[in-house]
């Protein structure tokens, strides 16, 4: 592909991003399983396009509206104005990559080459940005955010705003983790095990994995650390049950698998069936055989109630604002409002009331969420243990102690606080919340609450 092919091409990838409901990573993929001709140099090179106007949206529309004309902003701007801002093109070569040739841009509208001389030679960083502007971050969270890092809120946000590390959760059913290293480095490519999880492995860049023989033998999966961490600490022992709630595309659900060396009974629920139908794949490319697939109505599914207190282990990785997640998915912090966080709040909570049912007495609800705001982690837990006497909170120390750090390579437990919070800057992983709530073993029968 010709450069300016390259810009059409990631012009259309911002342009369905930006138009759809999927977040970024998953529309990319979709959009390139359509293009099988684009080459990897090519797909690179397009993604890279792409997560710069990602990345830096807040600032780039601050210059196209203090250097543009009144027009609507457009993700052909946006590119045009990447070029001069970040990658210090010269309006003359935009206006070579944008000549109207097969499968190029179309030329440069007037308006548009005076506005590419406006931007010609200036910085992405202005000292007259506002801070939410210079952060990338929704000015409306800003109080939240502030409160909750104190001093550490520049550095957070900044981590928050970077590219996140590439890693990998190696698949104990299929070899140890050194045999995975081996292997990788077999493919050229040098990984380091992850200072937290003992189960991850970290690489430089962005490999393709999927062409490897150890990915498609099953002995790699693709995982932040930090989701890693998140199934570990589920403590899902062989011959247990065990329900993943939430499971959508089956990562934690793959991890618990392994963790329970694939004895015992595994449910991965999710009210998206296509997304757990999906998952089929991924299992038996691991080599899991103790998962069952269960689409669900709704969080309050009669399978719930017919199933109550049957399971040892319950993981609510809850659907939330995903604020933790901005690293991969730069363009989810520009589509939650306030009305949107509201509503997750109360889906949380009707999530967590249901999935409660399912544990017996003795047993545990993890719940997990990739977002950073109190609102929807630490005042959760506080609403739960409010509702659900019979549950209470067992502190993380001891629940790391007797999983992660029983595995050969795991690290020290990262906080003294009763709930695991993880962020980028602080703990190299995607942000996360984690707080294993266990139930009395001598719970009786709640009533109204199995109901």
């Amino acid at each position: 592909m010709t450069p300016g092919a390259r810009l059409q091409a990631a012009i259309d990838l911002l342009s369905e991003i930006h138009g759809g409901t999927a977040p970024a990573d998953r529309a990319a993929a979709a959009f390139f399983r359509a293009r099988r001709y684009v080459g990897g140099k090519d797909r690179r090179d397009i993604i890279d396009h792409v997560y710069a106007v990602l990345r830096h949206r807040a600032r780039l529309e601050w210059w196209l509206a203090r250097m543009g004309p009144s027009e609507s902003l457009t993700d052909r701007l946006r590119v045009i104005a990447a070029l001069l801002l970040l990658d210090g093109w010269s309006t003359d070569r935009v206006a070579g990559a944008f000549d109207g040739g097969q499968y190029r841009p179309l030329p440069l509208e007037r308006h548009e080459r005076e506005l590419a001389g406006k931007l010609a030679g200036q910085h992405i960083d202005d000292r007259a940005q506002p801070t939410w502007v210079r952060l990338e971050y929704p000015q409306w969270l800003e109080h939240q955010l502030r409160n909750l890092l104190g001093g550490c809120f520049e550095t957070e946000m900044a981590a928050l705003g970077a590219e996140a590390a590439f890693d990998m959760r190696v698949n104990s059913l299929k070899g140890p983790r050194d045999e995975a290293i081996a292997a990788l480095a077999e493919a050229g490519i040098e990984a380091v095990p992850t200072p937290l999880s003992p189960i991850g492995l970290r690489v430089h860049g962005r490999p393709p994995v999927a062409t490897l023989n150890c990915f498609r033998d099953g002995l790699i999966e693709v995982q932040d650390e930090g989701s890693q961490l998140v199934a570990l600490l589920a403590d899902a022992r062989p011959g247990m049950r065990v329900v993943d709630f939430c499971a959508g595309a089956g990562g934690k659900t793959l991890a618990m698998a392994a963790t329970m060396q694939n004895k015992g009974h595994i449910v991965a629920c999710d009210v998206l069936q296509g997304r757990v139908d999906r998952a089929a794949v991924r299992l038996n490319r691991a080599g899991v055989h103790n998962v069952e697939r269960r689409g669900l109505t709704t969080e309050r599914d009669p399978w719930v109630k017919r199933h109550a207190r049957k399971f040892d282990r319950v993981l609510v990785d809850a659907p939330c604002s995903g604020i933790g997640a901005w690293r991969r998915n730069p363009d989810a912090k520009w589509r939650v409002s306030t009305q949107d966080l509201t509503a997750l709040i109360d889906l949380q909570r009707r999530i967590l009331d249901s999935a409660a049912r399912l544990v017996r007495p003795g047993g545990r609800l993890v719940y997990a969420t990739c977002s950073l705001l109190p609102v929807e982690n630490a005042a959760q837990v506080e609403w739960f243990s409010g509702a659900h006497g019979d549950f209470s909170v067992r502190p993380i120390a001891s629940v790391w102690q007797d999983t992660v750090s029983a595995l050969p390579g795991g690290g020290n437990c990262p906080t003294v606080e009763p709930c695991l919070r993880l962020t980028p800057a602080a703990n190299g992983t995607d942000g996360f919340f984690v707080a294993v709530l266990e139930r009395r073993a001598d719970a009786g029968d709640s009533g109204a609450a199995d109901a």
